[in-house]
C-alpha cells in the first residue's frame, strides 16, 4: 500500500492533517492503533470519566516513580481511538494564550507567534458565541461556551471577582486573565472530537484509514519511505507525519534511529540522526482538587446514586439532553500568581461535585471542588526506551515537582483557593473544607498533601519541540520537518517549546491544522496582528 502522505496517528493533529491534505486532493493514508469511537461513553460528555480508564480507547500509560512525589507512579492516558485524546479528554477548549506563541517564537519557533496562529484557530473553529476579530464560527471543528445551569458555576466566577479578580466574556478572545465561563468541544449534547470534526469527513473525501500499530519508520539513507507496521509496509510517495503523541512520538522516531544517538546504541539501534532532543523536554500540567461541602442539595451529587446516574444516562441517549450532555466542568478561572507575572500562569476548573478525577470516590454528600495547578512548571522530563522492541511502552519521567518553585507555586494555589471559597458568594452554601481540611495550613503539611495527592491534568508535550535548525535541542524546524532527515515531519504536541495555558487539545488540533500550509507548500495564512489584553496592574498586583 501507499499514498503520497502517510499520517501515523489519528489523534487530534492527525485527523486535522489528513483532513486538509485530502481536501488539497493529495492521497493520504492514516495509521490508528485503536477502533471506533461509537458508543455513549464516548459521546456523552457527562461519561468523560470512563474511557480514559479503558484499555479498549486508551493507552494506560503510567510514569515512573517520580522522586519527588514519594515515588508514585503517576497515571496518564493517551487516547488509543479514532480521534486520539480529543475522543477520551474532558473537552475542555482553551487556545492558550497569546503570549504563550510569543514565546515560542522567541524559543525558535519562527511564524508561530500569535499573530502567524491566530488565522488557523479561526480557521478550525465554529464557535457557537460568533464570529469576531478573534473568533471563528465556519470551520469544523464545532465549540460551545458552556451553559453554566447549576448556580454554583456563576457563584465561582462571582468569587473571583469578589477577591479582586477580573471577569472575562471570552478567554478565548482577546483577554484570557479572569473568572468565566468555559468553552468545551461539545456540540447538540455530544462530544465533538477530531473524529467527528475531521477525520470521518477525510475519509469521505478519499483518505483510506488502516488500523494498525506502527512500528518503526523505514529509512533509506537519510530519507524517510514509509512506515513498518504490525500489517506490512505502507509506502509514502512524499513524506510520513508523525502524529503518535508525546509519549508515542519519540519512541518511534527512536525505534527508527532518530534521536540521542548514545541511548540508541545502548539499545542496538543504528544511528541514523543524532538528534538530542527527542524525547527530552517533557512537560505537563499538574493539578489538585481542593473540595468544600456544600450545606444545600443544589450540587450534581444529586445524580449520584446509581437509580439517578441511570435516568441521567436515559435522558442522554433518548435526547442528548440533560447533566449527560455537560462535561461538568462548565466556569473557570485564569489568574496571575503574584505581581510581576505578565499573564495568567494559574488555571481553575471548577465541578459542583467533590468526587475523584477517575470518577470514584465521591465525597461525603455534597460538595464542589476547584482544580488547580500552576501554567509554566519549569521541571523538564524526558521519554526514552525500555528496548528496541516496538511492543515494549517507552519509559515516561516527568521529574514532577523537580523544581523549588514548584512546592511554592502549588501552596500559593491551595491559599488562594481557599481565599476565593471564602468569599461571600458562596456563604449561603459552604460547609466545612474537604479536601486538604481545616488542619493542613504549614508549608510542611501543604507540601505533604501535595506530594500524596497532586496528579497530572493529562497535558503532555514538548518531547520533539521545534526551533531552528542549528538548535541542537530541537527536533523539527518551524515547517515540522525533522531535522537532519528527508520526508519526515512531526505534528502534534510534542513540537510544543513550552506547554501552553490551559487545555491542550485546542493547539494540538491547530498545530495540525498549520503543518497542513507548511507540507501543502501554498504559502500560510495572512498574519493578524491583533494584541491581547494585558493587565495593566501586572506589575504591582496579582489582580
Amino acid at each position: 500500500m501507499k499514498a503520497e502522505y502517510v499520517i501515523i496517528g489519528a489523534g487530534s493533529a492527525g485527523s486535522a492533517l489528513a483532513f486538509r491534505l485530502t481536501q488539497a486532493g493529495k492521497s493520504v493514508i492514516v495509521l490508528e492503533a485503536g477502533g471506533s469511537d461509537a458508543g455513549p461513553l464516548i459521546n456523552m460528555p457527562g461519561a468523560l470519566s470512563y474511557p480514559m480508564n479503558m484499555e479498549r480507547y486508551a493507552w494506560r500509560y503510567w510514569t515512573e516513580p517520580e522522586p519527588h512525589l514519594g515515588g508514585r507512579q503517576i497515571y496518564n492516558p493517551r487516547g488509543k481511538v479514532i480521534g486520539g485524546s480529543s475522543s477520551i479528554n474532558g473537552m475542555i477548549y482553551v487556545r492558550g494564550h497569546a503570549m504563550d506563541y510569543e514565546t515560542w517564537a522567541d524559543m525558535g519557533a519562527d511564524g508561530w507567534a500569535y499573530a502567524d496562529v491566530l488565522p488557523y484557530f479561526k480557521r478550525m473553529e465554529n464557535w457557537n458565541g460568533g464570529a469576531s476579530a478573534y473568533r471563528g464560527d465556519s470551520g469544523p471543528l464545532h465549540v460551545s461556551k458552556s451553559p453554566m445551569r447549576n448556580l454554583l458555576y456563576q457563584t465561582f466566577i462571582d468569587a473571583g471577582a469578589q477577591a479582586g479578580f477580573e471577569i472575562t466574556e471570552d478567554y478565548n478572545g482577546e483577554k484570557q486573565e479572569g473568572f468565566a465561563a468555559f468553552d468545551a468541544t461539545i456540540h447538540a449534547g455530544k462530544r465533538w472530537s477530531a473524529a467527528r470534526a475531521y477525520m470521518k469527513p477525510a475519509v469521505k473525501m478519499g483518505a483510506k484509514l488502516i488500523h494498525c500499530e506502527a512500528q518503526r519508520l523505514r529509512m533509506d539513507g537519510t530519507r524517510c519511505v514509509g512506515v513498518e507496521t504490525d500489517k506490512g509496509f505502507i509506502a509514502a510517495e512524499a513524506e510520513v507525519i508523525v502524529s503518535a503523541s508525546p509519549f508515542n512520538t519519540p519512541k518511534l522516531l527512536m525505534l527508527s534511529g532518530i534521536g540521542p544517538a548514545d541511548h540508541l546504541r545502548d539499545h542496538g539501534i543504528e544511528v541514523v540522526a543524532d538528534r538530542q532532543g527527542v524525547g527530552q523536554n517533557l512537560q505537563d500540567h499538574l493539578e489538585l482538587y481542593i473540595q468544600q461541602a456544600c450545606t444545600q442539595p443544589i450540587t450534581l451529587y444529586r445524580y449520584w446514586p446509581l437509580p439517578k446516574k441511570m435516568q441521567v444516562g436515559l435522558q442522554w441517549v433518548l435526547a442528548q439532553l440533560g447533566p449527560g450532555a455537560s462535561n461538568g466542568f462548565e466556569s473557570c478561572g485564569f489568574v496571575r500568581s503574584k505581581a510581576g507575572v505578565q499573564y495568567p500562569d494559574i488555571q481553575y476548573h471548577f465541578l459542583p461535585l467533590a468526587v475523584r478525577y477517575d470518577g470514584t470516590a465521591a465525597a461525603e454528600g455534597h460538595g464542589w471542588q476547584a482544580h488547580v495547578g500552576p501554567m509554566r512548571s519549569k521541571s523538564r522530563g524526558a521519554v526514552t526506551l525500555k528496548s528496541a522492541d516496538p511492543k515494549e511502552p517507552p519509559r515516561i519521567q516527568f521529574n514532577y515537582m523537580s523544581h523549588p518553585e514548584d512546592w511554592e507555586d502549588f501552596r500559593h494555589c491551595i491559599r488562594l483557593t481557599r481565599e476565593i471559597f471564602g468569599q461571600a458568594a458562596f456563604d449561603p452554601y459552604r460547609g466545612k473544607e474537604i479536601s486538604p481540611g481545616a488542619d493542613v495550613q504549614s508549608d510542611d503539611d501543604l507540601d505533604a498533601f501535595i506530594a500524596e495527592h497532586v496528579e497530572s491534568a493529562y497535558h503532555p508535550c514538548g518531547t520533539a519541540r521545534m526551533g531552528r535548525a542549528d538548535d541542537p535541542m530541537a527536533v523539527v524546524d518551524p515547517a515540522c520537518r525533522v531535522i537532519g532527515v528527508q520526508g519526515l515531519r512531526v505534528a502534534d504536541s510534542s513540537v510544543f517549546p513550552q506547554v501552553t495555558n490551559g487545555n491542550l487539545n485546542g493547539p494540538s488540533i491547530m498545530v495540525g491544522e498549520k503543518a497542513a500550509d507548511h507540507i501543502l507548500g501554498r504559502g500560510m495564512l495572512p498574519r493578524e496582528n491583533l494584541a491581547p489584553w494585558i493587565n495593566p496592574r501586572w506589575q504591582t498586583s496579582d489582580r
